[in-house]
């Protein structure tokens, strides 16, 4: 039994989101530590590797003294930081423990091969990574399952795996996804594991300042719990946008939803998929909320016929979990601020103050 959190460090909150606030987290680089506690969204407790030593990566091998795996592996907390670039080719996933913070500013590290498991595990903050290449059976970059919770994927590029890029399921829950840039991909993100497993009801999940980047679907798919989407910006899907599966509240608020250009181009940004749980008889899709949405280049949201008032009241409100977020309207400078800050960054590792 992990113990309980301690508490998140003090931290000056975001802007309201109702009065815009441009892009989030411009301080989290003052220091090596200053990422704890600074989520945005459901996982605004993720506090990583805090109050833990600094391990070094010295050594891109799959494992072995100075390596990733060493350090992933370790029950005491950790904040992860690289002393080398280059790729870690992995023979099988990194699975990662609780209180881990893997932080790749000041290197360029590229996972390849197999990508990150956190299962069961709490507390683990993941920035500045590339992910690509992965490859075999329910290989996807970053797999989030079973019961883990206070997780921040944050400023990473993904692309290219044989599965998904981001799998969050089997009751994982208070996660945030930022800043990332998926690329080259079908599949790109299941949130919910299938219509047998209801347990997924408790989970939820923020994605913000995202840029989805001509990957195919799921942007993501969602089956029974709650997913807040804000200023994000996908563009060219190659079927939809958003799907919104069994029992399933999406609030999509301030993001560009940009088709792509040619006659096989797709429009549909909302699409709802009904399913049966496994413990009622009738089925169901879920229900989205758009709000301040901007739908471009023949872009069509799709909202449910004759149900959109329905549809509002069902999905939850963001405001009812946390109180604020950075947020600004769905405009062009949103478009080129999501592509510059998304993915991974060329910037510097903090100092470390502690």
């Amino acid at each position: 039994m992990d113990p309980p959190p301690p508490a998140p460090p003090p931290q000056d909150p975001p802007p309201d989101p109702h009065g815009g606030g441009g892009m989030p987290y411009q301080d989290a680089d003052r220091s090596l530590r200053a990422l704890a506690g600074r989520a945005e969204g459901f996982g605004r407790h993720a506090i990583g590797g805090l109050h833990g030593a600094v391990y070094h990566v010295t050594s891109l091998q799959d494992d072995g003294c100075g390596s990733l795996r060493e350090a992933c592996r370790a029950e005491e907390p950790l904040w992860i930081v690289f002393e080398v670039s280059g790729t870690i080719h992995l023979r099988s996933y990194l699975r990662v423990s609780s209180y881990k913070t893997i932080d790749g500013r000041g290197q360029r590290v590229v996972l390849a091969g197999k990508g990150l498991q956190l299962k069961s595990c709490h507390h683990v903050i993941v920035c500045n990574l590339l992910f690509e290449g992965g490859r075999g059976h329910d290989v996807d970059g970053v797999q989030i399952k079973p019961g883990s919770t206070n997780i921040w994927i944050d400023r990473c590029s993904l692309a290219d795996f044989d599965d998904g890029l981001i799998d969050i399921t089997r009751q994982s829950t208070d996660i945030t996804v930022s800043r990332c840039h998926f690329a080259r991909h079908d599949k790109t993100m299941l949130i919910g594991a299938d219509p047998a497993h209801v347990g997924d009801r408790c989970i939820r999940v923020t994605i913000h300042h995202c840029f989805f980047d001509g990957t195919r679907q799921r942007h993501p798919r969602l089956r029974f719990g709650k997913v807040h989407l804000y200023n994000n910006y996908t563009r060219g899907w190659g079927i939809y946008a958003v799907c919104a599966g069994v029992e399933a509240q999406v609030a999509s608020q301030c993001n560009v939803y940009e088709a792509g250009a040619g006659p096989a181009k797709k429009t549909t940004v909302f699409k709802y998929m009904p399913e049966k749980p496994g413990d009622r008889d009738e089925v169901v899709a879920g229900v989205v909320r758009s709000e301040g949405d901007a739908f471009l280049n023949g872009a069509l949201p799709c909202l449910a016929d004759g149900a959109v008032a329905a549809q509002e009241a069902a999905v939850f409100r963001p405001e009812e979990y946390y109180q604020r977020w950075t947020m600004e309207p769905a405009s062009p400078a949103l478009k080129d601020a999501v592509q510059l800050c998304a993915g991974w960054q060329p910037v510097p590792r903090p100092p470390d103050d502690c």
